[in-house]
């Protein structure tokens, strides 16, 4: 092996082949020497001798230790442990949080709550983020704790308990009721823990998982809508800072931020709680068209009603305005295009509905505070 050659060690106690995926791709462009043995097989190689460690210690004293001991420069993606001084890459649960509260709002929900199982630092950011989100359009959030309940039991009969419990919850809860689950296996859980109550899904409870990785999710009967939460660019942007600082730059005293991509919709939240039919037919209207140049006019046409009505009527239902909301289904388009590609900010422009590249750079900042390259240059990559 070249001595120049980097050999880095992949000490994940959690695999997704996503965060692989980031990590393999960064690898290939520095050409670096790695080892990922540890991510499979759980066996700790003590007395491995290289130039660096991206770790995931969420779980495992030991492999923490080992890490801990092997004094090379680290990159942790978790935060289960804050006090291993450690520079870290970590999903951003707030905005995840964000896009979903957005998701419901837009389809005019008032119910909300947030679904969790255990006392987990992920899953605390993410409904604490959910509630923040809510709480700043006027909205109150129920947060089902099953971890805290009196009837949590960590035994044979859990998994039966749980979805009785969780059932309980569910079924006096107001309705249509949105409900944000800490993760995938959370919101499927949500959604039988429905069946079995004789809750519909979408119509009287809508979900949300979090992560997209449910293996054949449009498989089951009411496929789980999930928030993508770009774990192929943490995994870069994770090698991307192992990289600075093996070279010799020294660590990062705050947690790097990955946002979310977007929400990944399917049927369990697809669905208008706007009873409202006018605002209804041009919510849907902007869903199915706002990539290309449609205007208020357009949603004044598809409502069948006078400007003024459109107007006070968003308002009273969605809290925005028509062309408020228009505005906001562009830009997250935008910023999730911004992330993701590299294309021109014309060829953006066009795909985000706008007529050319100054008026999308126009809109963007203003909705954003940041230009479209400063935003695309904040994003990791």
């Amino acid at each position: 092996m070249p001595k120049s050659q980097k050999r880095v060690l992949v000490a994940l106690g959690w695999y997704d082949y996503r965060l692989h995926r980031g990590i393999e791709k960064f690898a290939q462009e520095r050409h670096w020497h790695l080892s990922a043995n540890l991510t499979r097989e759980k066996v700790i190689p003590w007395g491995w001798e290289g130039d660096g460690i991206l770790a995931w210690l969420g779980a495992g004293d030991d492999l923490a230790e080992f890490v801990v001991q092997s004094k090379k420069p680290t990159v942790d993606f978790s935060y289960r442990r804050p006090h291993l001084k450690f520079s870290r890459v970590l999903e951003d649960h707030a905005h995840a949080a964000q896009l979903v509260a957005e998701h419901f709002l837009s389809r005019g929900f008032s119910n909300f709550a947030f679904f969790s199982d255990t006392d987990n630092w992920s899953y605390e950011e993410r409904g604490e983020g959910f509630i923040e989100a809510l709480k700043r359009s006027g909205h109150s959030c129920e947060w089902f704790r099953w971890h805290r309940s009196p009837d949590y039991r960590d035994d044979r009969e859990q998994w039966k308990r749980k979805r009785k419990w969780l059932a309980a919850q569910l079924k006096p809860a107001p309705k249509p009721l949105a409900v944000f689950a800490a993760n995938d296996e959370q919101a499927l859980e949500v959604l039988e823990s429905c069946a079995s109550a004789g809750l519909n899904v979408p119509e009287q409870v809508a979900i949300i998982g979090a992560e997209n990785y449910l293996l054949a999710p449009d498989a089951l009967n009411t496929p789980l809508s999930s928030v993508d939460t770009n774990l192929e660019l943490l995994g870069y942007a994770g090698a991307a800072l192992l990289e600075d600082l093996m070279n010799g730059k020294p660590p990062s005293p705050k947690p790097i931020r990955v946002p979310a991509v977007g929400i990944v919709t399917r049927k369990s939240s697809d669905l208008l709680a706007v009873r409202h039919k006018g605002v209804a037919n041009s919510l849907r209207f902007i869903w199915e068209h706002a990539s290309q140049p449609i205007s208020v006019k357009d949603l004044v046409g598809v409502a069948a009603m006078s400007r003024r009505g459109l107007h006070k009527a968003f308002l009273e239902n969605v809290g925005r305005t028509p062309g408020q909301e228009l505005q906001r289904v562009r830009i997250e388009r935008a910023k999730r295009l911004l992330a993701e590609s590299t294309h021109k900010l014309e060829v953006l422009a066009n795909m985000c509905g706008y007529q050319n590249a100054n008026s999308f750079c126009v809109a963007f900042k203003q909705a954003t505070g940041k230009s479209p390259k400063q935003f695309r240059d904040s994003v990791p990559h």
